[in-house]
């Protein structure tokens, strides 16, 4: 502990608020809220005794902490979140994109809704059902109501449809009753769709009555692959009826949450009950820098909650934490009605809760080797890198360059970033480049690397990031130009290039490149780094390329201009979409004429012999 800590820890005051831990660069690692801030920070510098070794490591590099004062602890738990968000520190549980669950979604204001899966809740007044995962996909739901109910699945404008509008396939073949067409009313379809909501919030009887008719019907007219079609729904039907939690009401809905550590590695397993009905689970391997399991399981909460991904009123978890009332009142208060956060005794509920620890547990014990690979290709790797590279600091935020055009044309580059050793997809960039004459490879990095120099002082989330490493993908001829790039803009920051054929780095003023082992963790990060920044200039090279090509193509047409590629673009999204178009659909495009919609139609359908 280091003397400014030493002296802060004794202002500390005894009342609710958010901390903020920094390192000596000033980054902050760690946002934590604490009913009395005194007593909360305080642990993280006291006794390393039942702190786990990703809490010592990251105590290690705090250099200073900050703190806010708040009135109450609701008010610590708002302004938690929203630093969070904001600046994302590496020591937070951040739950990932990736991870948003599959729900099914019903529009009730729409005229005649349609189904759909969705990934993200919004408060738009919608009705949404699920989370789905592991067991029972919303695929399988949605096949399911679709081939019991005659719903809808186009596109249309319900409001206001095209006239002299025929039925589609799916109304010739019994999938749909179609709407667009007033062969049923808004009434009907409605009464439809409330028969979809029973199925969904558990009742199966209806659903599984109507697939066993026309699995009957099917059979009795010899229509067999259409009753083995059938059939197979019904076991999926019967999987799902197999789930219901007997001891639980039908309209029970509730999310259950366990946490498992081993004081390294944290896993919290989630199960969710619908309609007294287990939908699925999942598990998730998280950081854990809280103090104890019940501060990483609340925070946990916090943050899976964050979205608007609240459809229960009783959430279940297996440590009773401190601030288990607090985080009721903010949910209910977040919800708009009673949600109920408890930690169940004895009963079903137990057994629920019972039963996801064991998940936890069971996942824990398997994620070692993927935790220990993880490590070494990731942070690991960046560790090794600063040991090879002589740095003062670990390489956390990689930068990596390259460029891509054929024979001087359509000339781009591309900027991959690299943080604590993985991808950081929204740090992406993409240049044109402007000022090189013909295939100039040298020229063009040096253009791009000046012009990312000069947005180093901009609010762009990756612009305004200061790269620890920067790295340029070629060799001698590559790194000198960059160099360069740095002396005119009065920049510095530690770079070397990566020369792909014999894997070799080249440093700055050093006549002989440095050569890794074919095993060394800091290659292989360079060089996923390196492939990563190819395929992305490469993909957008081919883009360009594509676009211009098309757009040579269509102007070849007879009527055809820049601003009619557009709205055919618009139109019809794809050159595919516009080739497949028929004449009355073009001319249907605002400023085509009958006569433009020929010359379109006849380009890729006249036939030379």
């Amino acid at each position: 502990m280091n003397e400014i800590i030493a002296q802060k820890l004794k202002d500390l005051p005894d009342k609710s608020g958010v901390y903020i831990m920094k390192s000596e660069k000033g980054d902050i690692l760690y946002i934590g809220k604490a009913r009395s801030l005194k007593n909360r920070v305080r642990q993280y510098f006291g006794s390393p005794k039942n702190k786990t070794t990703k809490v010592l490591i990251m105590v290690s590099k705090i250099h200073t902490f900050d703190y806010i004062i708040t009135h109450n602890e609701i008010e610590a738990l708002v302004l938690e979140n929203n630093l969070i968000k904001k600046h994302k520190p590496p020591y937070n549980i951040l739950l990932k994109d990736d991870k948003n669950y599959p729900f099914i979604r019903i529009d009730m204001k729409d005229k005649f809704p349609k189904i759909q899966v969705v990934r993200k809740l919004t408060k738009d007044g919608a009705k949404y059902f699920g989370p789905y995962m592991q067991g029972i996909s919303a695929k399988e739901i949605m096949e399911l109501i679709h081939s019991a109910f005659q719903l809808r699945t186009c596109n249309i404008n319900m409001e206001n449809p095209p006239k002299n509008h025929r039925p589609c396939l799916n109304h010739h073949i019994g999938r749909c009753l179609a709407p667009c067409t007033g062969n049923i009313t808004r009434e009907q379809y409605m009464d439809i769709i409330g028969e979809v909501i029973k199925f969904l919030q558990g009742n199966d009887k209806s659903i599984e009555r109507i697939i066993k008719d026309k699995m009957v019907s099917a059979s009795e007219k010899e229509e067999f692959e259409l009753a083995i079609y059938y059939r197979e729904r019904l076991k999926v039907l019967e999987k799902l009826v197999r789930k219901q939690v007997t001891a639980l009401p039908s309209d029970m809905d509730m999310d259950i949450f366990a946490i498992a550590s081993d004081g390294i590695n944290t896993v919290i397993s989630m199960l969710f009950v619908r309609g007294g009905k287990l939908l699925g689970g999942d598990k998730q391997l998280i950081n854990a820098l809280s103090i104890d399991n019940e501060s990483t399981l609340e925070s946990f909460l916090y943050s899976y909650y964050n979205s608007d991904n609240l459809l229960v009123n009783q959430i279940l978890v297996n440590e009773e934490f401190e601030n288990i009332e607090l985080i009721s009142n903010y949910l209910s208060e977040k919800k708009g009605s009673k949600v109920l956060v408890a930690t169940p005794i004895i009963g079903i509920r137990r057994q629920l809760v019972d039963m996801a620890y064991a998940n936890a547990k069971d996942y824990l014990s398997k994620c070692k080797s993927t935790e220990e690979r993880t490590f070494n290709m990731t942070l690991g790797a960046v560790s090794q890198l600063q040991q090879v590279l002589n740095m003062d600091i670990p390489p956390n935020r990689i930068e990596c360059y390259d460029i891509s055009n054929i024979s001087g044309t359509d000339k781009v580059s591309s900027m991959v970033v690299f943080e604590n050793g993985e991808k950081a997809g929204k740090m992406y960039r993409k240049f044109k480049i402007k000022t090189v004459e013909g295939s100039n490879d040298f020229a063009s990095m040096k253009e791009t690397l000046v012009r990312r120099f000069s947005h180093l002082n901009d609010e762009d989330i990756s612009f305004g990031s200061k790269p620890d490493l920067i790295v340029v993908d070629g060799g001698k001829g590559q790194l000198k130009y960059a160099l360069q790039a740095m002396e005119e803009s009065c920049v510095h920051f530690n770079i070397i290039s990566l020369a792909e054929r014999e894997e070799e780095i080249y440093l700055p003023h050093c006549s002989e490149p440095l050569v890794l082992s074919k095993d060394s963790q800091a290659l292989r990060l360079l060089q996923r780094i390196r492939d990563e920044a190819h395929r992305f200039a490469i993909t957008y090279h081919r883009n360009l390329r594509g676009k211009r090509q098309t757009k040579s193509e269509l102007l070849q047409i007879a009527g055809v201009g820049e601003n009619t590629i557009k709205k055919l673009f618009a139109t019809f999204k794809t050159l595919t979409g516009i080739k497949n178009a028929s004449v009355e659909e073009l001319a249907e495009v605002k400023g085509i004429n009958k006569k433009v919609a020929t010359n379109i139609y006849e380009f890729y359908h006249t036939v030379i012999d």
